[in-house]
């Protein structure tokens, strides 16, 4: 039996990317996205001025490179969005009213919501970090703890920023806050 011509393999298209679809945006959505992960507008803006990145790499280096760029007032601004993180609802009253004593110490000293990436800790674990993290902070000048929150921030901002775009689970302590303006 004689064949006839063979078709050519088909190969599928590829599907778009989280990252596609953040570097196709139009730029008031990625600056929408990036508020998201990050209170600074200026921040929002410089990233998305530098798109497209090839790959998320590219694009959470250069997130990460902008936030060392956060002026003092980038940085009091960035800080005003956050909030307290959400403990467990199975969480003892005992502990949320240690969290709450923590927190009013710490921002009767510096004057903004504390501030913490807790990478892969799990939920368990994340309430003693945060109660040990403001507790070992609280002992730093108001100088070394700024420097330590916008290392904290930029932390955040990548985790946030790599969760949106690859889907990782949740490195931040706080929920994303809505966005300015949203």
């Amino acid at each position: 039996m004689t064949r006839g011509p063979t078709l050519p393999a088909h190969r599928p298209s590829r599907l778009p990317t989280p990252l596609d679809a953040f570097n196709a945006a139009p730029d008031d959505e990625a600056v929408a996205l990036l508020l998201h992960c990050l209170h600074s507008p200026r921040w929002a803006r410089r990233i998305t001025e530098h798109r497209p990145y090839p790959d998320v790499d590219s694009l959470l280096a250069a997130a990460d490179e902008a936030t060392y760029d956060l002026s003092p007032g980038d940085l009091s601004e960035a800080l005003a969005g956050e909030c307290l993180p959400e403990l467990p609802e199975d969480t003892y009253s005992a502990a949320h009213t240690a969290l709450t004593a923590a927190h009013a110490a710490y921002e009767a000293k510096f004057g903004h919501v504390f501030v913490i990436h807790l990478g892969s800790a799990t939920p368990a674990e994340a309430l003693d970090r945060v109660l040990e993290g403001i507790r070992s902070r609280l002992t730093n000048d108001p100088d070394e703890e700024r420097v330590v929150a916008a290392e904290e921030l930029r932390r955040l901002a990548g985790g946030r920023l790599a969760e949106k775009l690859r889907g990782a689970g949740n490195c931040a302590t706080s929920p994303n806050a809505p966005a300015p303006g949203k």
